[in-house]
């Protein structure tokens, strides 16, 4: 198991909760519309990423790959982020937060499953009850930002009506009503507008306008020198 400290907004007062996680899945392909789910597919086998076996797809990784740092270290210039919500099971509740499936994608282009260890999986610190937000889950709003080239450009945005119900993605991973204790699934991303590249530093969040709140969080990247 691997221990992460998260704060909970519980009744609008953050409390630290400490939470073993022992299972990291990364859900894919998890768009509810065909077009927009064969658009991601395409855009990745444009960099030659074979498509999936089967949509949605759940890949393990590591629980260690989860970090709640500002900074990460990859190897060679060949890794991206993607937003993602995040959910997790810890003693009979669901918790909701925000991650990014940084992934080399050198790696991708030959097995999707191993380029899921390569690169740690940036979250933000704070979550929030799903109960608190099911009910207008699908206005919910993920967007991302890339520094490229000194500049900072919007990469990913859209709503989760474009994303597997949350009672779905659970039901097809995990034959259950609720994610097992211990595990966190990420839910799936939107297609980089401009097309998938590599970045200085990722900022990524996930805003409920209904109850006027953002999870927010952001992390630079290291690039470590490929020496053969």
């Amino acid at each position: 198991m691997y221990d992460l400290t998260f704060t909970v907004m519980d009744n609008g007062a953050p409390t630290p909760l400490t939470m073993s996680i022992d299972q990291a899945v990364i859900a894919g392909w998890t768009g509810r519309d065909p077009v927009a789910r064969d658009k991601h597919i395409a855009e990745l086998e444009a960099i030659g990423i074979a498509r999936p076996a089967t949509t949605p797809i759940y890949y393990r990784c590591s629980a260690r790959r989860l970090t709640t740092a500002d900074v990460i270290e990859v190897c060679g210039g060949d890794s991206s982020g993607e937003v993602e919500f995040v959910l997790i099971g810890w003693q009979g509740r669901t918790f909701v937060g925000l991650g990014s499936d940084h992934t080399d994608r050198k790696v991708e282009s030959y097995s999707v499953t191993v380029s899921k260890q390569m690169c740690d999986k940036p979250m933000s610190p704070v979550l929030w009850e799903l109960e608190d937000v099911i009910g207008h889950w699908d206005q919910l709003v993920l967007r991302s930002w890339a520094w490229i080239d000194g500049a900072r450009v919007l990469y990913q945005e859209g709503t989760l009506d474009a994303m597997l119900p949350v009672k779905d993605l659970i039901e097809r991973g995990f034959d259950a009503s609720r994610l097992p204790d211990g595990c966190a699934m990420f839910g799936g991303t939107f297609a980089a507008k401009g097309g998938i590249r590599p970045a200085s530093r990722f900022e990524y969040e996930l805003e409920d306008p209904v109850l006027k709140r953002k999870l927010t969080h952001a992390y630079d990247v290291i690039v470590l020198p490929l020496r053969g």
